[in-house]
């Protein structure tokens, strides 16, 4: 609290925002610092292509990983081949964009990824994309 200048004796009440200020541009520091740190996601090494454009991921999207053995998972969480496609449905129920992310491992087989797309399918989910890398363009020799 602070004392009035002037001669009146009596407690000002306005509230001091510069504490409330400092606290919260803390808090959007630590935020930003956090934030991507948490959409990591399964450790993928994805394949590279020279035509990919760069996406960045957001929290909101909805991301099928296969990794190189063959495993499922949806966003962090590891789920059974024959289940992705009803685990899918069920997330994509409550979400306003209904596209599916599928990223595969390099060193997944081709087979894998193309099972999770049929899951997908077969549980009516039509609207799919692929993550891969950038990949540096090569050069011809005639330049």
């Amino acid at each position: 609290m602070a004392m009035q200048l002037g001669g009146s004796t009596g407690i000002k009440s306005d509230i001091n925002v510069t504490p409330l200020v400092d606290v919260m541009l803390v808090l959007l520091i630590i935020m930003m610092i956090v934030a991507p740190l948490l959409q990591q996601g399964i450790p993928l090494t994805l394949p590279l292509a020279v035509n990919s454009v760069e996406k960045p991921e957001t929290a909101g999207q909805t991301v099928v990983a296969v990794n190189a053995q063959g495993k499922f998972y949806v966003g962090q969480k590891e789920v059974r081949k024959d289940d992705l496609g009803e685990a899918v449905r069920n997330l994509l129920e409550s979400k306003k964009e209904k596209v599916v992310i599928i990223k595969g491992d390099r060193s997944a087989q081709y087979g894998a990824v193309m099972e999770a797309m049929d899951q997908l399918r077969k549980a009516g989910i039509e609207d799919m994309g692929l993550i891969t890398g950038t990949k540096a363009p090569q050069r011809t020799g005639g330049e």
